[in-house]
């Protein structure tokens, strides 16, 4: 039997592929019981497929080996209001979550991240709003918890996207202490802006440019000829 590694368990939750999700997570911990972070995306999974109890479940397994686990501490609390919330389920993800189209995509690592324990209690996949302060865009959690703030490029464009109309929703696409990532995803183009995309690929070679050194590279072939 091939070995299941973390990363492999990872990509399936940034694929959305929630029931491969759990079947890797569960082998993971077939070999090794105690891995916090498999249970931990092993709860998350069953989260998001609306199982509560059995990610209640996996979160209190989590908490008998780690009492003070800031990850399930956060959720056994948010599952706790489930029944008062009609079952609503508290993560909501689509399949095609982290799917990239141009113009309207864009990873982006926040900058001035939030310290390290608070970064340890987001999940990959978490949802993030966008909140315009002070011409800057800042992360914060639905706890309005502050995650990191978008680069001041970014954070122009978009301001003046949002104060058109258009809509956006971001995710937590990387939770590395020193450089947390965003996904951040249009989801409404307003009229005035429906020839504008949201983002540019500025590492992207334009093409005159291109044309321009082809020109070049023809004039000195024929000088050497």
């Amino acid at each position: 039997m091939t070995t299941v590694t973390p990363s492999i368990a990872i990509q399936a939750t940034l694929n959305g592929n929630w029931e491969q999700a759990i079947e890797l997570n569960t082998q993971i911990l077939d070999e090794n019981p105690a891995d916090l972070d498999s249970l931990n995306r092993l709860a998350f999974a069953y989260t998001v497929l609306g199982k509560i109890k059995e990610a209640r479940e996996t979160y209190e397994k989590v908490l008998e080996i780690d009492k003070t686990n800031p990850i399930a501490m956060k959720n056994i609390k948010r599952l706790g209001d489930v029944n008062r919330r009609n079952n609503v389920t508290p993560f909501s993800m689509q399949h095609d979550t982290f799917l990239e189209e141009v113009g309207k995509t864009k990873m982006v690592t926040l900058l001035n991240p939030a310290p390290a324990n608070v970064l340890r209690t987001l999940q990959v996949g978490q949802s993030v709003e966008l909140v315009i302060k002070r011409s800057k865009i800042f992360a914060i959690t639905d706890g309005d918890q502050y995650v990191g703030m978008l680069p001041d490029d970014i954070s122009r464009r978009l301001t003046k996207f949002i104060d058109g109309g258009n809509m956006y929703v971001a995710h937590m696409r990387s939770v590395e202490e020193k450089a947390p990532c965003i996904f951040i995803r249009e989801t409404k183009r307003a009229g005035r802006f429906k020839n504008q995309p949201s983002f540019i690929d500025v590492e992207k070679p334009l093409p005159f440019t291109i044309h321009k050194a082809r020109l070049v590279e023809d004039e000195e072939v024929k000088e050497e000829e």
